[in-house]
């Protein structure tokens, strides 16, 4: 068992939940090669996690069970998770709140008072701040608001990211940079199935943080999670990985292009993987 997995042994095992945790997807800061990161999945009949490390060329290891309790989860976010194993922390909504949890469990914070008013939280790592990862959360105007990330976990006042029209989008996801510019990027997809990078500026100045959009195909409607874990394959380029309604895993090589980001798709698992209800 790598390092890396023994430190999320402890994390979670040092975390007492009283009503359960959760998931959404999103990377690095600003690096020239995506993070190989692993996949977690959170059981559907029991809430317990499960880890799957990445494996070179594409696809997962065999999963590693970090143990139940998450079942009443709501959200729930990688924070510094990292390749090396150092700063493996985590976001979690429990309520209306969202708490930051140091590695190991050792401090446990309230980041955000009051996240009632937002339908959906996630992070696509460094968007500009520091080396800590921002959090965007949208609320129920289809804005999308970003919380700057800070060192201790905590997150700076919240600017606004983008304004209403974040409604028309049923997923949000990425980690990593998608159009070779260095700059982590958002992923988002329309309720008729398209696919958009959102470029990120690496400035988190209110309204300046994305970039004009740009179609990353089409047709993915005919998935039903989509999640990043950075490079999963390798290559040092940001991927993406989506399950189908079948139950069948998908990744989706990226290319550092932005004019056509994704290579197609490589079944990375077979059936089996509608048994998990959050992919982050």
């Amino acid at each position: 068992m790598s390092t890396q997995l023994r430190r999320y042994r402890a994390l979670f095992a040092a975390i007492v939940l009283a009503t359960g945790l959760v998931v959404i997807p999103a990377a690095s800061a600003q690096a020239a090669a995506a993070p190989m990161l692993p996949l977690f999945v959170r059981r559907s009949s029991d809430g317990v996690l499960l880890v799957y490390e990445p494996k070179s060329g594409g696809g997962v290891q065999p999963a590693v069970n970090l143990g139940g309790g998450f079942a009443a989860a709501t959200a729930l976010l990688r924070a510094n998770t990292s390749a090396s194993g150092a700063g493996n922390d985590l976001y979690f909504r429990m309520g209306n709140d969202l708490y930051y949890t140091a590695e190991r469990g050792a401090s446990t914070v309230r980041a955000v008072t009051n996240v009632s008013g937002f339908n959906l939280i996630m992070t696509p790592g460094n968007m500009g701040s520091t080396v800590s990862p921002e959090i965007l959360a949208r609320d129920a105007a289809g804005a999308l608001w970003l919380f700057p990330g800070r060192s201790d976990g905590l997150l700076g006042t919240r600017v606004q990211a983008g304004t209403a029209g974040w409604n028309g989008m049923n997923a949000l996801a990425g980690y990593g940079d998608y159009t070779g510019d260095g700059k982590n990027d958002l992923l988002a997809r329309t309720t008729a199935g398209t696919l958009y990078i959102y470029p990120g500026t690496g400035s988190i100045t209110a309204n300046q943080i994305l970039g004009t959009r740009i179609s990353a195909g089409t047709g993915f409607s005919a998935y039903t999670a989509l999640v990043s874990t950075g490079d999963n394959n390798g290559d040092g380029k940001a991927d993406l990985i989506a399950r189908d309604s079948a139950g069948a895993l998908w990744l989706f090589k990226g290319t550092g292009v932005a004019t056509a980001p994704f290579s197609a798709a490589q079944k990375i698992g077979t059936s089996g993987w509608n048994a998990f209800n959050a992919f982050f």
